[in-house]
C-alpha cells in the first residue's frame, strides 16, 4: 500500500493501487486486521477512482463543436 492519501492520487495510480488491494484480498492469506485495513483502502480508491472518472466525463460533455464537428472550445460546466 501506499503511503500517498487517496485524495492526492492520480487516476492510474489509484487503479493501480486498487488493483493491489483487490490481489492481496483475492489471495486470501492476510491477516483479518490486514483485510478491513486493505478493504477501507480499497473503498477509499474505488471512489477516487469514480470521481476523476466523472470529472473526466464532465470535461469531455463540456467541449463544444463547430458546425463540422470540429472542437472549438470549452462550455463552462454546471456547478464548477
Amino acid at each position: 500500500m501506499s503511503d500517498t492519501p487517496v485524495s492526492e492520487m492520480t487516476f492510474e495510480d489509484a487503479m493501480r493501487e486498487l488493483e493491489a488491494v483487490v490481489d492481496q484480498l483475492e489471495q486470501g492469506d492476510v491477516a483479518l486486521d490486514a483485510s478491513i485495513a486493505l478493504y477501507e483502502r480499497g473503498a477509499a480508491l474505488k471512489k477516487r477512482c469514480e470521481e476523476e472518472l466523472k470529472r473526466a466525463e464532465e470535461k469531455v460533455a463540456a467541449i463544444t463543436l463547430d458546425a463540422e464537428g470540429n472542437p472549438t472550445g470549452t462550455k463552462p460546466a454546471e456547478g464548477l
